[in-house]
């Protein structure tokens, strides 16, 4: 069975609580609304940029990515669902996370965030003009945080 149809009923669920924050955080589309959320859900999951999220746990769990984002970090759902987000980049310095994370509370959203991530075998990458933002659920509570991008470039390994 294909990850869509087995996923299908989470991918739906998720994927409208991250357009709907998406939006009310910035005012725009992931993309653009059909007005049929099981289709909504699928054009997201398939779309040709990165969409993660992770829950509202303390140590952060992903809890979604669309095909995009599996195919960069070289993931299956099941490893996908069972990493810490800060396994998926390399360690902020500690005033630079405060700083990031205090404007995503204050603001809602970030569209500016660049750094370098991590894919489950190692090979890293620079992402750029990220924009990560609070998802909340359909009753309104804190859910997790999201981010998409689709600029990317890898990087040289550092072995020799």
């Amino acid at each position: 069975m294909d990850l869509w149809n087995e996923k299908q009923d989470w991918l739906v669920e998720r994927g409208a609580a991250l357009m709907a924050s998406f939006h009310r955080w910035t005012g725009r589309h992931l993309i653009e609304p059909t007005g049929d959320a099981v289709l909504d859900a699928r054009l997201l999951f398939e779309a040709p940029f990165v969409v993660v999220s992770g829950g509202a746990e303390a140590d952060q769990m992903l809890n979604y990515a669309n095909l995009t984002a599996l195919g960069l970090w070289e993931m299956d759902w099941e490893t996908l669902v069972k990493t810490p987000s800060r396994h998926t980049a390399e360690p902020m310095h500690r005033d630079e996370r405060a700083e990031f994370l205090r404007r995503v509370r204050e603001n809602g959203f970030i569209d500016d965030y660049s750094g370098i991530r991590i894919s489950r075998t190692g090979r890293r990458f620079r992402i750029r003009k990220a924009i990560v933002w609070n998802v909340l659920d359909a009753t309104g509570a804190y859910a997790g945080q999201a981010a998409t991008f689709s600029s990317w470039e890898f990087l040289e390994s550092d072995k020799s």
